[in-house]
């Protein structure tokens, strides 16, 4: 594996350890101060700048702690010099709604990019499929 394919798998793992613990500091550590992120919940638009993006975690944490999951259950990365992505596949619920549907996944999709030598998130997708 590519060093920076690791670098960034080690930081989304790191990423998505913290959103479980509700580690506020950790979440926001490697994002730039302009990402934009689209979530699941509104608004539909999404939110720019790290203010923002730092306000839609606390109804999460909260969420968590009633004991749900945010496992990662696959995660593929692709880099280049100074920019790069990742998509993953996470089981994201709470234990009734994965017994309802047991094989719904979080899809998350991230664009990052390098900043002397390090690499940071600038875009963040998160969604479920519309089993509508």
């Amino acid at each position: 594996m590519h060093d920076d394919e690791a670098r960034i798998r080690n930081l989304i793992q790191r990423w998505a350890a913290a959103v479980h613990g509700g580690d506020m500091d950790v979440v926001l550590a490697d994002h730039s101060d302009d990402i934009v992120m689209f979530d699941v919940p509104p608004p539909e638009d999404g939110v720019r700048g790290i203010g923002a993006y730092q306000q839609t975690w606390p109804p999460f944490f909260t969420w968590q702690r009633s004991g749900a999951t945010f496992d990662i259950v696959s995660l593929d990365v692709v880099a280049g010099d100074d920019v790069a992505f990742a998509y993953a596949l996470l089981r994201c619920g709470t234990e009734e709604e994965l017994q309802r549907d047991p094989d719904n996944r979080l899809r998350l999709t991230i664009g990052l990019r390098k900043e002397d030598d390090r690499w940071v998130v600038v875009h963040e997708h998160h969604s479920f499929p519309d089993k509508g």
